[in-house]
């Protein structure tokens, strides 16, 4: 997510409630793509007169997000933004360092790389543009296979083995 926390939180928590409800009624997950275009439908009734939410909104969500999952498609990775508008990607960066962290990305990242080396990717690319110095304890890695389906969060000394490989 890249934007205002609160926003993130309550798009989130929307998103939770509609793939709850999506499996309930058709005993079946959500797609990847209809959770965006849940969270996008939101954001986009922002100025619409719409009367069908519970509360009416003072200004349009002010946040990005990445939405990230395996579901029977295969793969899959959104990124909303305000506008309600959401596009698929294969390697996306949103934040501060966009422009860098893309770059980085769109000269790396190839869709036959092994899950270590796309890590490995993914912290170099995070290195090479945060201010502050890459470890442990400023970075998170989770992964998500197509075998399992889980979202799978890395143990901090697994991060600390990846970042010392780094150049």
């Amino acid at each position: 997510m890249a934007g205002l926390v609160s926003d993130a939180r309550t798009l989130i928590d929307y998103a939770r409630v509609e793939c709850q409800n999506h499996r309930f009624t058709y005993n079946e997950p959500i797609s990847i793509l209809a959770v965006a275009e849940t969270i996008a439908d939101l954001a986009i009734d922002f100025g619409e007169g719409k009367k069908s939410r519970k509360t009416e909104m003072a200004r349009p969500y002010g946040v990005s997000l990445l939405i990230a999952g395996v579901d029977e498609n295969g793969p899959g990775l959104y990124q909303t933004d305000p506008s309600g508008h959401y596009i698929e990607w294969s390697a996306r960066a949103i934040g501060p360092a966009t422009e860098s962290a893309q770059s980085m990305l769109k000269e790396n990242y190839s869709s036959n790389m092994t899950m270590e080396e796309a890590k490995k990717l993914a912290l170099q690319t995070l290195k090479n543009v945060m201010t502050d110095k890459i470890n442990n304890l400023n970075v998170e890695l989770c992964t998500i296979t197509i075998e399992k389906r889980v979202f799978e969060p890395h143990l901090p000394e697994h991060i600390e083995e990846i970042i010392k490989t780094l150049q």
